[in-house]
């Protein structure tokens, strides 16, 4: 028989669980959009909300949205009608998010999967990754290869 403290502590573990859920959404298309960003920029010199939009599937308007609350947390410059640039701040999260993608990507790939599956999972998985998960799947990929 489990105690009221027991069930009380699994409450709030499990309350901290979909917390850690619900901040990693939030982050998650403010991650997609800069590395998405970053990408147009490497690959045309701007990122275009139009271009943003078709890559993405959704509306000019809701880049605009997306693009004003970037702006506002500092991830991007940008003005009407013009490109739009990564701040340093927008630029750190591009490169933190490309290597979480990379890493279970990696990963995947190590575990069996095909390249194609592994980028589309990754896409998701990247996102709700603890760091000590990645720390993980790093450590297995550096034994994995010295054992090649």
């Amino acid at each position: 028989m489990t105690s009221a403290n027991d069930q009380s502590r699994a409450v709030a573990r499990r309350a901290e669980r979909f917390q850690k859920v619900r901040e990693a959404h939030q982050t998650e298309t403010a991650e997609d959009y800069v590395e998405l960003i970053a990408d147009l920029i490497e690959q045309k010199g701007e990122a275009r909300a139009v271009d943003l939009a078709g890559y993405l599937g959704v509306t000019k308007p809701t880049v605009n949205s997306a693009i004003q609350r970037l702006q506002r947390d500092g991830y991007v410059d940008s003005a009407p009608y013009r490109a739009i640039f990564l701040t340093d701040k927008g630029r750190d999260l591009a490169a933190a998010s490309r290597e979480r993608h990379s890493v279970v990507r990696e990963f995947l790939i190590a575990l069996g999967i095909d390249p194609e599956t592994a980028d589309s999972d990754a896409e998701g998985i990247e996102h709700h990754v603890s760091h000590n998960t990645l720390k993980a799947f790093k450590r297995f990929l550096g034994t994995a290869r010295r054992k090649k």
